[in-house]
């Protein structure tokens, strides 16, 4: 008879097991999924990043003729203002 309870529980933990261990590889493979996506994600956004070198350079021109503008134009209305 205590053959048959210990067959039972052993029978009941092994089905525990399964469903613990059928839970956790339904986790494993969503994380796979997602970092899949990440990674898919990733390799096209270095794609979009292959010019920005170029990008950064149009940027700096731009900004020092910007500051050029902003000189002389200060320099203009400075002397269109009486000194105080």
């Amino acid at each position: 008879m205590l053959w048959w309870i210990g067959n039972l529980l052993l029978l009941v933990a092994a089905l525990v097991a399964v469903a613990l261990l059928s839970r956790l590889l339904g986790a494993i493979e969503r994380i796979r999924k997602a970092s899949d996506d990440i990674l898919t994600g990733g390799v096209a956004a270095i794609g979009e990043l292959d010019n920005t070198p170029e990008l950064l350079a149009k940027t700096d021109t731009t900004i020092e003729e910007v500051a050029d503008g902003a000189v002389r134009y200060a320099g203009s209305v400075a002397k269109l203002l009486p000194e105080q």
